[in-house]
């Protein structure tokens, strides 16, 4: 009950944040720079003054494709824009009580998307919906310990939602079967989870932060259906279970104005993949409705940027960075077929008063060509035999507002 992605590696969304965007994500941790910053590093509210709000959408428009695929099922179908189009929304607000204390309360959607096939293309058993969406609201406090160090936490409510849906094996019925039959396995929960993080402040020029967000622990609850009719009842209709965890993300940044106009910054973060070991969907009647070995391992995700400040008013943004997928050959499916990515941002940041300010970021990213080669062995035999290959890029476009009260 998982969504692939064909923007970042597995399915976590780095779309939080307009300003972010604008520099790769570089520096997120350290930089503080709005209340959209707030997610990557709870500390760094303590440098929004007085009360703010910082509203922003990512509207994510991808190319994804498949072709040369092969597998058990007759029909040979394109596999063309197999990832939708969608508009992620994140809103922050933050308050500060006192010099040394703020407050804050942000949601967002960090996880999720879309891998979309034909219900007849030839790896329909492997999956031809994969659909995940989370949100996360999360109250956080930050206090500054010292002159220079502050401190923040964070309490994640994570809610999930997930939509899978596959072509049948036939020995799961007994009996003959329509080409284009689909099974849809619907299922959500909500857990709790947390985020931790630190700022130290070198000077007014240089600062360095530091954040750790826990894994979150779902147990997904739902149900089964099929679009037709099928000669076992007591699968259709029946309550179904799945456990999915989210992963820890463990985050280092840094921030420098060189001058008054340049600025650098830059980030690492760690993705504690290996939580997500396999996949499996329980049958409250039937027991175990599908197994995936999954295997994926911890990764890294790097970025540098640069700043450049026009005049008073206007900021322009640049980054780079390189996304290492989780995902190793042996393993990869067509639900996530992932592969390590290279981002290309720019962005800029237009104060129009005192008081509100504008960015606005844009990313191409893109994907290295790979290969889906399941021998339809172990877990797979039902499924059958499948390959395929895969390339793509994306094109992310941000926008955003903030406001201080």
């Amino acid at each position: 009950m998982t969504a692939g992605t064909a923007h970042s590696a597995g399915f976590l969304l780095r779309e939080q944040s307009a300003a972010g965007m604008g520099n790769a994500f570089a520096g997120a941790t350290a930089g503080a720079e709005d209340g959209s910053y707030s997610f990557y590093n709870p500390a760094g509210i303590i440098r929004q003054y007085g009360t703010q709000a910082s509203v922003n959408a990512t509207a994510i428009i991808g190319d994804a494709k498949g072709y040369n695929a092969t597998g058990n099922r007759k029909h040979q179908n394109q596999m063309d824009h197999i990832v939708d189009k969608k508009v992620l929304p994140s809103v922050a607000v933050t308050h500060a009580l006192n010099s040394r204390a703020s407050m804050g309360l942000s949601l967002s959607a960090p996880f999720g998307l879309v891998t979309d096939y034909s219900p007849t293309w030839v790896g329909a058993n492997h999956g031809t919906l994969s659909e995940l969406s989370t949100y996360n609201l999360t109250p956080m406090f930050a206090y500054r310990a010292t002159c220079n160090l502050t401190l923040g936490a964070g309490l994640v409510v994570q809610y999930i939602d997930a939509t899978l849906k596959s072509g049948i094996m036939q020995n799961m019925t007994g009996g003959h079967l329509p080409n284009d039959i689909v099974a849809k396995m619907t299922g959500n929960d909500t857990s709790l989870g947390y985020i931790v993080g630190g700022l130290y402040e070198f000077s007014p020029r240089t600062r360095v932060g530091v954040s750790y967000r826990s894994e979150v622990k779902h147990k997904l609850k739902g149900k089964i259906r099929f679009n037709h009719q099928v000669p076992m009842a007591d699968i259709e209709n029946q309550s179904i279970d799945a456990s999915v965890k989210t992963p820890a993300l463990l985050t280092f940044g840094a921030y420098h104005d060189i001058t008054r106009k340049w600025s650098v910054m830059a980030e690492a973060q760690k993705t504690y993949w290996s939580s997500f070991d396999n996949l499996i969907i329980n049958g409250h009647k039937s027991g175990v409705l599908s197994y995936t070995e999954e295997n994926w391992k911890d990764v890294w995700f790097f970025a540098l940027g640069t700043s450049y400040k026009v005049n008073k008013d206007l900021k322009l943004r640049f980054g780079v960075a390189y996304d290492v997928t989780p995902v190793s050959d042996a393993y990869r499916t067509p639900r996530i077929p992932d592969s390590d990515r290279t981002w290309f941002t720019t962005g800029a940041e237009y104060k129009l008063t005192d008081k509100l300010s504008l960015n606005a970021g844009y990313a191409y990213i893109r994907a290295k060509k790979n290969r889906v080669n399941l021998a339809g062995t172990g877990y797979d035999a039902d499924r059958g035999p499948l390959t395929a290959q895969y390339k793509g890029n994306i094109h992310l476009f941000a926008g955003g507002l903030n406001y201080r009260f």
